[in-house]
């Protein structure tokens, strides 16, 4: 079939996500590396990992033929049997986790991973309500979603109780507040009040991605993270921590918490697990809550639980991150990512923040920088300077993502220099487009600004 009779069948006979069925999908053809091939032939660069997950590339034939080998023995089994790749995967997550997380229930995606986690953190402790942050997603299944403060939560969060937000650690969005450290410790006691508010003895868990990820990539302040930890440990509160995103050298660590030498009680992981080349997710547990579930019915299971194809899959992908040097390409990459893009800002008025961490990196774009309003939206009609960046883009054979005011830069871990700075001059047309609609061009105020 030709691209056009894909993309056909497609609308016609299956439904695309987040959104109207008004969409223009490419049909691709195959991945190599940092590019995707259309079926027509065109080359894309992929300049976001496609959802910050394909974090060794595309198209390594050493995941091909692992996940065959697995399929030649054996394709399926009860999550009560046990494989070898079970239990290469287990006790590989044990070490290069931090120490103390030691227990891996396997799932299918970071949505599921999620729902676990919270189900045993409600299952230990006895307690019911979960704090979560309003800049955050943590998936799409029903309890997850309305836990997350993503928009995309309206649906679903009406029927859902013992939700109770705190404040992000996003320094930006409190300019009056100009010194770091004072910031950390300002919001951490807006956290602390919270939880006295609701009482600590009616809270199960805190949950955060450590850098909060499609929801404006927000890197925490210094020492927030271990402030949150040393908060939840005053309180007998557990800390449930959402590397779905970026786990696995996303951040130039092997987990975003290492960066701050926190073990949190519940890890889960999804995405860079198998590099997005098989669905697999994992709720990664301490040791004691590992003892605590030793004698009592976990309350969280799946028929695809522990599938031995997407272990496999897992299996081969974790030591390629070990043999092919990709945590500390992630951070030496990404420092010259981070470069290019503040240098962008430096001649961009529409850019009003540059922040990241490894090959994690964003844009926040702004209407004035002094008052710091969005440029774009996060829900609503996109403008048409929004439609003519994505235009730029698509035109160009730069896949990224524009969310909102947020364009976001993040490739696989084994993306060169070349690739990076042929992206930065896309990006630096597309910032002209955000520089019309400022009001340095005399642009009128956006249609949010009321």
């Amino acid at each position: 079939m030709n691209a056009a009779e894909i993309v056909d069948l497609c609308r016609s006979y299956s439904l695309f996500e987040w959104g109207t069925q008004e969409v223009n999908p490419l049909a691709i053809d195959r991945g190599e590396g940092c590019y995707l091939y259309t079926v027509d032939g065109r080359q894309i660069l992929d300049f976001n990992s496609i959802a910050m997950n394909v974090n060794i590339g595309h198209g390594d034939q050493r995941i091909t033929e692992a996940v065959a080998h697995q399929m030649s023995k054996v394709s399926f089994v009860s999550p009560f049997m046990v494989t070898e790749v079970r239990a290469e995967v287990a006790k590989k997550l044990a070490e290069i986790t931090p120490n103390g997380l030691t227990k891996s229930f396997f799932t299918l995606s970071g949505s599921d991973a999620n729902e676990a986690a919270i189900r045993t953190a409600r299952l230990v402790t006895g307690r019911r309500k979960i704090l979560s942050r309003y800049r955050s997603y943590h998936g799409s299944t029903h309890q997850v979603l309305a836990l997350g403060g993503d928009p995309r939560r309206e649906p679903v969060e009406g029927g859902m109780g013992d939700i109770v937000r705190i404040p992000d650690p996003y320094h930006y969005r409190c300019p009056w507040i100009t010194d770091e450290k004072e910031f950390c410790e300002f919001n951490l006691d807006q956290i602390e009040q919270i939880v006295r508010l609701e009482g600590a003895h009616t809270i199960a868990a805190v949950i955060v991605e450590p850098v909060t990820g499609s929801n404006g990539l927000i890197v925490p302040p210094d020492g927030w993270l271990s402030g949150l930890r040393a908060l939840c440990d005053r309180h007998g509160i557990l800390l449930i921590c959402d590397e779905v995103m970026t786990g696995f050298g996303r951040t130039g660590e092997w987990f975003a918490v290492d960066h701050d030498g926190v073990t949190p009680d519940i890890m889960t992981v999804a995405k860079g697990i198998t590099s997005g080349y098989v669905p697999l997710g994992a709720c990664i547990v301490s040791d004691d809550i590992a003892e605590a579930v030793h004698d009592r019915p976990l309350g969280s299971g799946l028929t695809y639980q522990s599938h031995p194809v997407g272990l496999a899959a897992a299996s081969a992908t974790i030591p390629i991150y070990e043999s092919d040097n990709l945590i500390e390409r992630s951070k030496k990459m990404g420092g010259y990512l981070l470069e290019g893009l503040q240098d962008l800002a430096s001649r961009h008025v529409s850019v009003g923040d540059v922040r990241g961490r490894g090959l994690f990196t964003a844009l926040e774009l702004v209407y004035d920088q002094d008052s710091r309003l969005e440029l774009f939206p996060l829900t609503g009609p996109s403008s048409q300077a929004d439609q003519d960046m994505r235009k730029l883009f698509d035109t160009e054979g730069l896949s990224c993502a524009l969310r909102g005011p947020f364009l976001f830069a993040n490739p696989p871990l084994v993306v060169d220099h070349s690739q990076i700075d042929w992206a930065l001059t896309i990006f630096d047309r597309a910032l002209d487009i955000a520089d019309s609609e400022t009001a340095s061009a005399g642009a009128s105020a956006p249609p949010h600004s009321e």
